[in-house]
């Protein structure tokens, strides 16, 4: 194999950025166009009993754990190279960093996705929700908090037996090779899936089905451009294999909240020369810009504030609890509610329960207070 020199390897990050770039934008078209949120997912169901928008989430889960399961099976990518592979298990993290973050989003009304695609149509009270969120995360890897954090909650770990992953657990039992157990684990879980969202109420509109199999099929591109497109097997000065763009140095797929404290860090701290755009970066930006987009050609764009300081409040508090839980939970909804539970990881399914969980909590509480205050 010829070896790849660095301006090469140059060209083919910037290929796997502007990629990045097109998908994420195209991905933010469908989240405001189809109005896709997980915390609006679950509060319709909490408050309406509407399963619309959690069929519409499920849909992509299932959409994004095929793909996964498929490219695995054919040799392309493998969980073990993802962020996700963790000899022990931070279950107690994992699970408290997802109730952070679900009560965090309910307080800022949405998810780090959900503020970035209203950021785009111009709603000024998502930026403070992202700003305050960035700088929480920040905090939670690399300041007073992450020393907590580091030296409490992540001390409290599990074996993973087997490994982290539904399908080494399958393969263990059964003696099939991983990439084989994979692809019937994600076969069998996105069956269950689909038979929960065509089986059960009314039929989905076809806008709904569209735009989940949709944003399913963002998080699969991604894992391909990371995983396929920007690993390079040998790098030319390191000689290791890599996963060209990434934070992590690993494959990674759609996240949010560590890459928007990223640009923050990099907005105040570009000129020492070390900060560079890395796939998640890519991926914010293109999701604010695929809004941005969106809004304008619907004319819907519209500058919006706040009104009153106690709305203020709240949406800053949403904000440094979902970056603080989203740092310890590993990821948001989208990066452990999408991309990691598309890998089928153990931790993930912890952390979207705690995700969950804690929006569901704090829904019932806002419901109580407003019934108290009536």
């Amino acid at each position: 194999m010829a070896e790849i020199t660095l301006e090469q390897l140059q060209h083919q990050s910037d290929g796997v950025l502007g990629l990045t770039l097109l998908v994420a934008s195209w991905a933010g078209w469908v989240f405001h166009r189809s109005h896709f949120c997980t915390m609006g997912a679950i509060s319709d169901w909490v408050i309406m009993g509407d399963r619309t928008r959690a069929k519409q989430w499920t849909l992509a889960i299932a959409v994004a754990i095929l793909g996964f399961g498929l490219m695995s099976w054919m040799g392309w990518i493998s969980p073990l190279n993802t962020i996700y592979a963790s000899a022990q298990l931070p279950w107690l993290s994992l699970l408290f960093g997802g109730l952070l973050f679900g009560s965090g989003m309910v307080m800022g009304s949405g998810c780090a996705s959900k503020s970035l695609i209203r950021l785009g149509a111009g709603n000024l009270k998502s930026l403070v929700v992202l700003m305050a969120m960035g700088i929480s995360a920040l905090a939670a890897m690399r300041g007073l908090t992450a020393v907590w954090r580091a030296n409490t909650l992540d001390l409290v770990q599990l074996p993973t037996g087997p490994g982290p992953f539904a399908g080494q657990w399958l393969a263990s039992g059964t003696g099939w090779t991983l990439p084989q157990a994979g692809l019937v684990a994600a076969c069998v879980v996105c069956g269950l899936l689909l038979l929960w969202i065509f089986k059960t109420g009314p039929a989905l509109p076809t806008s709904t089905l569209l735009s989940g199999v949709g944003v399913g099929a963002a998080v699969v591109t991604l894992w391909w451009i990371s995983g396929v497109m920007g690993f390079v097997p040998e790098h030319p000065e390191t000689l290791d294999a890599t996963f060209l763009t990434t934070a992590s140095g690993r494959m990674e797929s759609m996240s949010l909240t560590a890459p928007v404290a990223y640009w923050g860090d990099a907005f105040m701290y570009f000129s020492d020369g070390t900060k560079r755009v890395t796939l998640g970066m890519a991926t914010a930006l293109g999701m604010l810009v695929g809004a941005f987009v969106s809004a304008r050609l619907q004319g819907t764009f519209q500058w919006e504030g706040f009104t009153q300081t106690a709305d203020l409040a709240w949406h800053l508090c949403g904000g440094a609890l979902m970056g603080l839980g989203g740092v310890m939970a590993m990821g948001c909804t989208i990066g452990q509610g999408l991309s990691g539970l598309s890998t089928l990881s153990l931790g993930s399914f912890i952390a979207v329960l705690g995700i969950v969980l804690g929006a569901v909590l704090t829904l019932q509480w806002q419901l109580r207070r407003a019934e108290a205050a009536a």
